[in-house]
C-alpha cells in the first residue's frame, strides 16, 4: 500500500513539473493584474490603531494619511503619491453615486482650503454617507475609520477618485 502511494506521489511532482512555464506566468499576471477592492480594504483594516506620525509610512512607527494611503496601495502591486498634494489633479472626480470600496477620498487642507491636505480609503460606499479609513492627524491621533458626512469632512471634501480602474 505504501509502495503505491509513494509512486502517485512521485507521479504527481514529476508530472506537474512539466507544465508550460508561460501558462503559469499568466496565471500569475492575471490575479496581480485583478486588484479586489475589498481585499484592500481587509489588508488596510489590520492597521487599525496604529498610531499618527508626520510624514510616516511604516506601520512598525506610524502613518500621515498619504504615507498610509501609498502603503496601502503598494501591496497591491500601485504606486500612488506619498505626498497629498499630489492627489490635486490625480484623476476624475466621481459622482457620489459612483463611488466604491478602494476609491480614494481626497480634502482640502485644515486650515487652508485652496492645497489638498488629507486622504482616505473607503471602506463602506454610500456616496456622502460612505465611510473611510485613514491616518488621522485630529483627536484620533491614528489609523482610523470615519463617516464622510461628518461636518468637518463634509466641508473639506474635495473629490473621490477611483485609482484601481483602469
Amino acid at each position: 500500500m505504501k509502495t503505491y502511494f509513494y509512486i502517485i506521489l512521485v507521479s504527481v511532482i514529476v508530472f506537474s513539473s512539466f507544465r508550460p512555464k508561460e501558462k503559469n506566468k499568466t496565471i500569475i499576471e492575471k490575479e496581480q493584474s485583478t486588484i479586489d477592492r475589498d481585499s484592500i480594504i481587509v489588508f488596510a483594516k489590520k492597521y487599525l490603531g496604529t498610531p499618527y506620525l508626520y510624514a510616516g509610512s511604516n506601520p512598525e512607527k506610524g502613518f500621515d494619511c498619504s504615507g498610509f494611503v501609498s502603503y496601502v496601495f503598494k501591496n497591491f502591486g500601485m504606486t500612488l503619491p506619498r505626498s497629498s498634494s499630489g492627489y490635486k489633479n490625480l484623476g476624475t472626480a466621481l459622482k457620489p453615486e459612483d463611488f466604491k470600496v478602494g476609491d480614494i477620498l481626497v480634502f482640502y487642507g485644515y486650515k487652508d482650503k485652496t492645497v489638498i491636505g488629507h486622504l482616505g480609503i473607503i471602506c463602506e460606499a454610500d456616496g456622502m454617507s460612505s465611510k473611510f479609513i485613514h491616518a488621522s492627524s485630529g483627536k484620533a491621533q491614528q489609523v482610523t475609520i470615519t463617516s464622510l458626512d461628518t461636518e468637518h469632512y463634509t466641508n473639506r471634501f474635495y473629490k473621490c477618485i477611483d485609482v484601481i480602474s483602469k
